[in-house]
């Protein structure tokens, strides 16, 4: 079934290529990301046109306009399948996102599993991957992420800096990474991170919101509500959600940035696995691409297909550059038809396999 748009508010400024990936003019704004498939709301502050719900995602039914969440949990052995469910409940465990910066964001932090079960009560933490699809000069700076401390950092010199708001410092402990259309960074729980301007990119994370962020004013000096920097935790126990450990550039690079390893071909289609579940067990995603008719044999497992280029069909439904579907884990085989790139976002490897 195919989604609804589903943009969602964040503090910072970007959406352009998202429009343009679309076909649209547009213009950056406080909506630069898409949530895709998406079973999570957004951790935002109230605001006057804030929608019920945001951040779940809706699609168009017979009897009309529905959330998919609520068609999961109605029916959740035929949206989910049975071994996912006895793995990971009635949810589909993963979330997805198209994200465009004209701004920096935050210098932020997600919590590790570990952390957020302490901190949260929750069963995910925010694990997260970026698959790089394009991006744009914004500045005088070419599109880069800030990843990792280079420096040996202790808990209290970041809340030092963080007292002080001493944005510079706190980029200055970290690597400044230039990205390229293709790359694919895994950013695990703990690790501080800020996706620099001018990157567009597709994000698949465990399905949570939990961003500890260590600025409290946005790009324009306004003060942002404090749950946007603690999440509710505190300014002193929020510095607890991250991972106090130096690398050396070649040490990150070789942690963090993935190399992607073709599967399959034929006359019709290529797979390409850029995130396998031997490297993390949270998601998985693959790149199918597609240029003829591509018979797609059942699996079982729930996913969300997200197209990047082209169009065509998926199950008879017509698709384009910049739309999603979501996948029952019930489907029967169905054909992919076209000349389109379609990336395959799956949810936590089910315990029961091999």
């Amino acid at each position: 079934m195919k989604m609804l748009p589903n943009r969602v508010w964040r503090i910072y400024l970007g959406g352009l290529l998202l429009d343009a990936l679309r076909g649209d003019p547009g213009q950056d704004g406080y909506f630069p990301e898409d949530w895709l498939a998406s079973v999570v709301e957004a951790n935002n502050p109230p605001r006057e046109d804030t929608p019920d719900r945001e951040g779940l995602s809706r699609v168009q039914t017979q009897d009309g306009i529905a959330y998919l969440k609520d068609l999961i949990e109605a029916d959740p052995q035929g949206y989910l399948g049975a071994d996912h469910i006895a793995a990971h409940g009635v949810h589909f465990g993963v979330l997805t996102k198209f994200l465009d910066s004209a701004e920096r964001l935050p210098i932020q932090v997600h919590p590790d599993k570990d952390a957020a079960k302490t901190l949260f009560h929750s069963d995910y933490g925010k694990t997260e991957a970026w698959y790089i699809l394009g991006g744009r000069e914004i500045g005088g700076e070419q599109p880069h992420i800030l990843l990792g401390f280079k420096e040996d950092v202790t808990k209290q010199q970041l809340q030092a800096l963080f007292d002080r708001q001493d944005i510079a410092g706190m980029a200055a402990l970290m690597h400044k990474v230039p990205v390229h259309p293709g790359d694919v960074f895994l950013i695990e729980g703990g690790t501080p991170h800020a996706i620099g301007p001018g990157c567009f990119l597709l994000e698949i994370q465990e399905p949570t919101d939990y961003t500890i962020s260590l600025e409290k004013c946005n790009t324009l000096g306004e003060k942002l509500p404090d749950f946007l920097c603690h999440m509710g935790l505190g300014f002193d126990k929020m510095f607890d959600c991250f991972h106090y450990v130096r690398h050396t550039l070649p040490e990150l690079l070789a942690k963090f940035k993935l190399i992607p390893h073709a599967d399959e071909s034929d006359d019709a289609h290529e797979t390409t696995t850029l995130i396998s579940y031997e490297r993390t067990p949270m998601f998985s995603l693959r790149r199918i691409d597609v240029h003829g008719v591509y018979e797609r044999s059942p699996t079982g497992i729930p996913s969300a297909f997200v197209v990047t280029a082209g169009e065509g069909t998926v199950a008879d439904i017509p698709v384009k550059a910049g739309e999603c579907l979501f996948v029952p884990a019930g489907a029967d085989a169905f054909a992919m038809q076209g000349n389109m790139t379609v990336l395959e976002c799956l949810p936590p490897k089910n315990v029961t396999e091999e």
